[in-house]
């Protein structure tokens, strides 16, 4: 079994179901008592969000990047993000590390695409919304056209992210919230929506909607888990 390296804490609500969903994929893999091989280097996540509001990616990225290095010295096969915002610096975060990262994108684009889905709505942070790193990887590797909401539903989505679920709180107004903005997505022409914060499936879930929802939490986990036990015999 390979050992899962994950930088984590953004936020450590939603790191936490990583460390849930990671050793339950082994296990229902696997059977008996196994469990998950996992380094977590979790951060503290008010200096992280720091950099975010002042634009200082490259001083996120050296956080970051410190953390990916001190996993690759502890033995880590692997790199996990635990948030899908700053795989915007993906490349600063794995500078000067020989490890293979899991980018986050990409398991979720193959389940997108496994179900026929080529034209799909995004929820997420407004830097995952408004910024290409995210699009144009879903799009150039994939083939997969992304719709993002209009700018007041942008606002809303990453003012309830970081002001209620990134601190745990959990509103019946939030949910619809969430719900119409994904209502209008689908009304667009967006097939599924891509649950493109690792908080927002917290929040959310396939039977509040009759609109296909594709976590990303869950995927980049069972991605993670996948490889973890490629050279395993079952």
């Amino acid at each position: 079994m390979k050992t899962i390296g994950i930088i984590g804490g953004m936020s450590w609500e939603s790191t936490a179901l990583y460390y849930k969903h990671i050793n339950q994929g082994v296990k229902e893999k696997c059977g008996g008592l196994h469990s998950a091989k996992i380094i977590l280097s979790s951060v503290n996540f008010a200096d992280i969000e720091t950099c975010q509001s002042n634009e200082d990616w490259e001083g996120a990225g050296k956080i970051l990047n410190q953390c990916c290095k001190s996993l690759e010295r502890a033995g880590a096969d692997v790199i996990l993000i635990a948030t899908n915002t700053m795989h915007k610096i993906a490349n600063q975060i794995m500078n000067g590390v020989d490890l293979p990262l899991i980018h986050i994108v990409d398991p979720t684009a193959k389940a997108l695409a496994a179900n026929g889905h080529k034209c799909v709505g995004l929820i997420g942070t407004k830097f995952t919304m408004q910024e290409p790193f995210y699009k144009e990887r879903m799009k150039k590797h994939h083939g997969i056209e992304v719709l993002v909401p209009n700018d007041s539903d942008q606002l809303s989505i990453h003012q309830i992210i970081y002001e209620e679920l990134c601190l745990g709180n959990f509103s019946e107004r939030s949910k619809n919230t969430f719900l119409e903005i994904v209502k209008n997505l689908h009304a667009e022409g967006a097939s599924a929506i891509i649950l493109g914060c690792t908080e927002i499936g917290l929040l959310l879930s396939q039977n509040q909607t009759k609109f296909p929802l594709f976590d990303t939490t869950l995927l980049h986990a069972e991605s993670a888990v996948n490889f973890a036990l490629k050279e395993v015999a079952h």
